[in-house]
């Protein structure tokens, strides 16, 4: 599936998210773990010129912690 048209929102799923990173890794600008592996979602509405960069970082999850959901 492709990168999502139209405003969306990153979501996180607390409970599956493990720490991993691959989104810190992909995206930094949009996520960072903190020294106890706990994700922050630094711009929960990624402009439409990174969308592309962020759903790759979302579809990266091993865990599937993250989703695009529309604004």
């Amino acid at each position: 599936m492709g990168a999502p048209t139209g405003p969306v929102r990153i979501t996180v799923d607390r409970d599956r998210c493990e720490g991993l990173g691959m989104c810190e890794a992909m995206a930094s600008d949009y996520f960072e773990l903190d020294d106890d592996e706990v994700m922050t979602v630094l711009e929960e509405t990624p402009a439409e010129a990174d969308r592309g960069r962020v759903h790759a970082a979302v579809e990266a999850c091993p865990v599937l912690a993250l989703t695009l959901a529309p604004a």
